[in-house]
């Protein structure tokens, strides 16, 4: 079948059935092994941060092995059986539908006054302390959440998938992306106690997302534009602000969306009982509110669509 008709399949069913929480889903197989091969080598009582380059390593190789004994076993039953698998698992490892439906619980709390609950759903959301948050706070956290994971669970997915149809092996090349910001997500931490064994997770994860990142910031600023936001403070803040965040890629994709909404996101948060400042990306001339939220899950749809064309212009 031909890779863009693949990847429009692919991008449709995520559109369509997000993440049925009772279906099978490889991201899900990868965090238990992650999270047992980190038992593991905890106990091993190898030093921690050598121990994280093995539980990369280790994890990396399982789903990379599975993953193509899998496609091999389908192809050799028939190659109609290896495509419906390669679209499966292709499929589970975009994320927009799912992140879609998570942000807008938290903006129908925010939208009924409910602070407690706008908490509780967004801490199913974010790494940091949600207890204290008030409305606002809760608005911004939704808001880098979404323009940060366009980036990681969207456009990076995209972006490798199509360097795997180019070589015939995209799921091994976007699952083999999942695995490194899995890891990232679930040990990549700068607090204990992770700040030794997901040291290598955090860089790795660094590394995959520099050039997703910085392309499709520029994706999302375009079809903020032309979702009707302003594409020239997208631009501009985008340019100023993209390196104020600890990560050098996040600030990227919150930069875009901050200048198109013309918000301010950053400051200072609580990750594991530690207070961690960010600096503040964008201006502060429009005040955080729960269109905000609808508003950046836009912009993700707009720069996912805009990836997918340029994709199938480049196959033309």
């Amino acid at each position: 079948m031909d890779s863009s008709i693949l990847l429009l399949i692919v991008v449709a069913l995520d559109f369509i059935l997000g993440d049925p929480p009772n279906w099978p889903h490889p991201i899900r197989w990868i965090g238990l092994s992650i999270s047992r091969y980190e038992k593991i080598i905890r106990k091993s009582g190898l030093n921690l941060k050598i121990g994280g380059f093995i539980l990369a390593l280790l994890s990396l190789t399982t789903v990379l092995t599975v993953s193509t004994l899998i496609l091999k076993i389908t192809q050799l039953i028939h190659p109609l059986f290896e495509t419906i698998i390669t679209i499966y698992l292709l499929y589970t490892s975009i994320a927009a539908k799912c992140l879609d439906v998570e942000a807008k619980k938290v903006h129908k709390s925010v939208y009924k006054k409910d602070i407690e609950k706008s908490r509780k759903m967004l801490s199913y959301l974010v790494g940091r302390d949600t207890s204290q948050l008030d409305f606002e706070e809760v608005i911004r956290g939704v808001v880098e959440t979404v323009a940060e994971n366009t980036i990681d669970g969207v456009l990076a997915p995209l972006f490798y998938m199509g360097i795997g149809f180019y070589f015939g092996v995209p799921v091994q090349f976007a699952l083999g992306y999942k695995v490194i910001n899995t890891l990232d997500s679930m040990v990549g931490y700068l607090q204990e106690p992770y700040i030794e064994i997901g040291y290598a997770s955090a860089k790795l994860d660094d590394i995959v997302n520099y050039i997703p990142a910085r392309i499709g910031s520029l994706f999302m600023v375009l079809a903020g534009g032309l979702l009707g936001y302003d594409v020239k403070q997208g631009f501009k803040i985008l340019i100023r602000d993209r390196r104020n965040h600890k990560s050098p890629n996040c600030g990227y994709p919150e930069s875009a969306v901050a200048g198109l909404l013309k918000i301010q996101l950053g400051g200072t948060n609580t990750y594991f009982g530690q207070r961690v400042y960010k600096p503040t990306i964008g201006d502060e001339d429009t005040p955080l509110t729960a269109k905000h939220i609808i508003n950046t899950i836009k912009i993700m749809y707009g720069a996912e669509f805009l990836m997918v064309v340029g994709f199938i212009l480049m196959n033309i």
